[in-house]
């Protein structure tokens, strides 16, 4: 607008503001990359120089003649009055106009969404991402979300294809009824050998009996729900209407690949969206002792759901115990099968401090399941020594 040549947008019949478009588009592409995007490509490179010139009229820095070039090249292909007009309607749109709330807004929508945001995107960011699931998630409906990292901000969707291609054809796979992981082929959570061994690799004693645990068509909400193995399971099974709760890249794939309704987000951060009492299970499967503040995900779980089931490795069993009294090294089991520099525990609980927390809180046990290693029967005798692992049902009235 500020282009002499603009002209009031009447400029048909004579110089068009090429300059002013020229800027507009220099500003706009920077918005499409990334601050590590660019650094990374020109830094502070020169372009056909080897020092400084101080010429205000051309351009030193390679970065500056990549903006000049794609404000040329727009402008050779690109009418000022489209630009300005299509930036209004983009302006001017509003999902939410006519309407109380987004919820409110998408409450008649029948559809099925998958949503998808990149870290690093500066036009459609990740935070406007989450109010559309949040959104949805208040209205009930079928919502699957990731946040793709990526260091090449909004034209990343152009240069990472890789996983959301995983995604987008997990995600019509299922639609097409035939999901790109069969339901069913959760009889191992990982179909590789995982980089790391770790008690995810292993059979999962502890799932099959949450699975006893779970009354047939309820809701359920997994948090920390690895490659989705449990909520298959569960759906196959009892017929649940799951939610999964997970930040790992590949297992968010592998959930969406499942035909399981996955969502990305900081489960010690952002599970206030959720609604107070929305399910019946809330389900926490040795997840708990990774946590950097396992008191507040507990606290969200007992409000979200009606039962909560909280499993974790018991970490005074007498068999890591003597390991470590007998040869002076960190312990490593079946149960707690890392090594002192990779292991992802933060907090060593036993069985005896999560009573005495639940008690302290007036957290209600309402079941506790002590398991020895590789046995699906309870320990009976001195559990507290002799269980490898624990599931503990759990609820709380607010």
């Amino acid at each position: 607008l500020a282009d002499p040549n603009f002209a009031d947008g009447q400029y048909h019949t004579g110089p068009g503001p090429d300059n002013g478009l020229a800027i507009a588009r220099m500003v706009g592409h920077i918005t499409y990359l990334s601050e590590q995007g660019m650094h990374a490509k020109f830094g502070r490179e020169l372009r056909h120089r080897t020092n400084y010139s101080y010429d205000l009229e051309n351009s030193d820095f390679a970065v500056e003649t990549y903006l000049d070039y794609q404000g040329q090249k727009f402008v050779d292909r690109f009418d000022a009055n489209s630009y300005l007009y299509i930036t209004k309607a983009i302006d001017y749109y509003d999902l939410q106009a006519g309407h109380e709330s987004l919820k409110d807004a998408l409450k008649d929508v029948k559809a099925r969404f998958l949503v998808v945001s990149y870290s690093s995107d500066w036009l459609f960011t990740p935070k406007q991402a989450r109010q559309l699931v949040d959104a949805l998630l208040a209205g009930d409906k079928d919502v699957s979300y990731s946040e793709i990292n990526s260091p090449y901000g909004h034209d990343s969707f152009l240069l990472e294809a890789g996983v959301l291609g995983r995604l987008i054809s997990g995600f019509l796979a299922d639609l097409s009824g035939q999901p790109a992981i069969p339901n069913g082929g959760d009889v191992e959570p990982y179909r590789q050998r995982p980089i790391v061994e770790t008690a995810w690799a292993r059979h999962r004693i502890d799932y099959d009996r949450i699975e006893d645990m779970i009354e047939p068509g309820s809701r359920v909400l997994d948090v920390g729900c690895g490659s989705g193995a449990l909520l298959s399971r569960l759906i196959r099974h009892k017929n649940v209407r799951g939610l999964g709760i997970e930040v790992q890249q590949d297992n968010i794939c592998e959930c969406v690949e499942r035909g399981i309704r996955v969502v990305d987000l900081d489960v010690e951060a952002e599970l206030s969206g959720f609604a107070t009492k929305s399910y019946d299970y809330v389900v926490l499967s040795q997840t708990l002792q990774t946590l950097n503040r396992p008191e507040l995900v507990l606290r969200e779980m007992l409000r979200i759901g009606h039962k909560c089931i909280v499993s974790f490795p018991n970490f005074v069993q007498w068999r890591p115990i003597l390991q470590m009294l007998l040869t002076g090294r960190t312990p490593v089991t079946q149960n707690l099968p890392f090594q002192w520099y990779n292991t992802p525990n933060r907090h060593y609980l036993t069985i005896r401090d999560f009573q005495s927390y639940c008690r302290e809180n007036h957290i209600q046990v309402l079941r506790m399941i002590p398991l020895a290693e590789g046995r699906r029967d309870p320990v009976h005798f001195l559990p507290s020594v002799r269980a490898a692992e624990a599931i503990f049902v759990i609820s709380k009235t607010l």
